[in-house]
């Protein structure tokens, strides 16, 4: 099933603009000690550095952001869902609770459900408006959590979501083991000598958008060894066709999700049949949930880049994908 509107572009829109106005305070949440109770180890301000007060047991969570809705299922938390929002409940055939539209929530239909915890991201937000405010007004807890900008920022945000509803301890498990792969990656990626320059993108042309520097996506190509083929420009940006021919990639990767065939659509593109990339056939097409929402399961997304860019220096390292058509 195809979204009407590519969730992929969607995020890359907001987190330029929660790059701009919506980042966490310095500093942000904290490791909670493991051997620390959920009460006592509840926060006392989000994400974004709002005040909050979490009831001292969580039960009935309304989660309004895929990444957000992926990490509570990671946590087992399926069963204190209540409500999610539209996306979530597709990717994650959640389509039997009740679903609300991220850019436009129902706030008198949320408060209805009577959630201990609303979860929020930037993409809420990027009117500028909290649309949430009515549910803060009649003491809901809104905890906002806005899009990270690099991996570290992107642990934070699960240990977050983990304090407020006392899963600390498979929390901690999980950036282990998330770690631990990263680390591999990273050992791999720092001794190749010769990078290959990659372009990613999030949405096809005319209007082709992509990640530049001081993003998760950046973090991502820099550790398996990649070079970003627009690392010397900040944020999620649109260029043309023209930069981007002009560049020359030696790979695309596409998270495109929206075109029947985002790969054939890149090849059979006019004026870019002496781009590297089209003429060595390295397209490809990428999981785009794994590549997009800032949460644990960016490490699978790395692991596959990681094979489609190198697959012999990564010959080791399973493509968690790998068969898979489509995002």
């Amino acid at each position: 099933m195809k979204l009407s509107k590519p969730f992929a572009l969607l995020l890359g829109l907001i987190l330029l603009l929660s790059a701009v106005g919506c980042t966490p305070k310095e500093g942000g949440s904290s490791n909670p000690p493991e051997e620390e109770t959920h009460q006592s180890a509840l926060p006392d301000t989000d994400r974004s550095g709002n005040p909050i007060q979490l009831p001292e047991q969580v039960d009935a969570i309304i989660s309004m952001a895929p990444s957000i809705t992926q990490t509570l299922l990671d946590f087992g938390m399926k069963d204190k869902l209540v409500a999610v929002d539209t996306y979530s409940a597709l990717y994650f055939g959640l389509e039997d609770l009740p679903t609300f539209d991220m850019m436009e929530p129902d706030t008198e239909q949320m408060a209805v459900l009577n959630a201990d915890l609303v979860f929020t991201s930037g993409m809420s937000a990027s009117t500028g408006a909290d649309p949430f405010q009515p549910l803060r007004e009649v003491g809901v807890c809104v905890a906002d959590i806005p899009s990270a900008e690099s991996l570290d920022a992107m642990m934070e945000d699960v240990r977050f979501i983990a304090a407020c509803v006392g899963a600390q301890e498979t929390c901690e498990e999980l950036i282990r083991q998330a770690q631990a792969e990263i680390d591999q990656l990273a050992a791999i990626g720092s001794g190749i000598g010769e990078k290959k320059k990659v372009l990613v993108e999030i949405a096809s042309a005319p209007d082709i958008y992509t990640a530049g520097a001081d993003t998760f996506m950046q973090e991502m190509l820099t550790t398996i060894g990649a070079e970003n083929l627009f690392g010397d420009q900040e944020g999620y940006r649109s260029v043309t066709e023209e930069a981007a021919v002009t560049r020359n990639p030696d790979v695309i990767l596409t998270m495109v999700d929206y075109v029947d065939d985002p790969v054939g659509e890149i090849m059979g593109r006019t004026g870019w049949e002496n781009v590297t990339a089209v003429e060595n056939g390295a397209v490809y097409q990428v999981n785009t949930n794994a590549v997009s929402l800032p949460n644990l399961h960016v490490v699978d997304g790395m692991k596959q880049m990681a094979k489609l860019i190198y697959p012999d220096t990564y010959a080791e390292i399973q493509d968690p994908f790998a068969g898979e058509t489509g995002a």
